[in-house]
């Protein structure tokens, strides 16, 4: 797979994770009349469904990641050759942009709109710490035992993440500051973001350290790699 297609899949990948974020955010606010449980349900469900379909249609593709810590932890575990790091994320980034304001015009917003959504402090910091170490636990574990049930492994984590953490499981930088620009019900304030991304780093790291310890690289040859590994990058090391 071509270098242009990996990181095409990517950003298109990530655009259209935000745009389903960001939309039945706004959806499931205009019609819950108030009710924050029903709109905090419509958002939940919405995600989950999305991300199943998202990381099946481009899994092969790019490893759908849509994500720099998931990425950061496959060069860590030398699934990715390091010299991707950099050009995915600069496409999941470009990608997360793109599909908040994909998901804004869609319902009459402005393109972009800074938020005004305060979301802070040490709970919330540490459940996105939790959050993030769960997504990356998920992923390591199931691609390396069960690769093929990891789509939907990672759909439900995140789809029960979103009520069990006080932040509602960011669980990703590039969605972070792509959330950041939008004034919706799934936003955060601009000054927010860092202390999410600093813990989502930690609980990236703590998870990539724990689970590549209890679920050791398969032998050579083996089909696991990302979430749903490219061939290239099935098996082995990518020195």
């Amino acid at each position: 797979m071509t270098v242009a297609k990996r990181l095409v899949a990517e950003g298109m990948g990530t655009a259209m994770l935000l745009a389903v974020v960001i939309g039945s955010g706004i959806m499931g606010e205009r019609l819950a009349g108030g009710n924050t449980a029903i709109a905090l349900l419509a958002n939940a469900i919405a995600t989950g469904a999305g991300l199943v379909v998202l990381i099946l249609m481009f899994g092969t593709v790019s490893g759908a990641h849509f994500n720099p810590v998931v990425t950061l932890s496959e060069v860590w575990q030398r699934n990715l050759p390091g010299r991707m790091a950099l050009p995915y994320i600069l496409a999941q980034g470009l990608g997360a942009f793109a599909g908040v304001a994909a998901a804004h015009l869609m319902f009459g917003e402005p393109v972009f709109s800074m938020s005004l959504h305060a979301r802070t402090g040490p709970a919330q910091w540490w459940s996105e710490c939790v959050a993030t170490f769960g997504l990356l636990a998920t992923i390591i574990s199931c691609s390396r035992t069960r690769p093929t049930v990891t789509p939907m492994a990672v759909a439900l984590y995140i789809t029960s993440a979103y009520w069990f953490t006080s932040s509602t499981s960011f669980a990703n930088p590039a969605v972070t500051l792509a959330r950041a620009a939008s004034n919706t019900f799934a936003g955060i304030r601009p000054v927010d973001a860092p202390g999410f991304i600093l813990a989502q780093l930690a609980g990236a790291a703590a998870a990539t350290l724990v689970f590549s310890w209890l679920y050791p690289r398969p032998p050579e040859g083996a089909t696991v790699a990302g979430t749903v590994a490219p061939s290239e990058f099935s098996g082995g090391r990518a020195d």
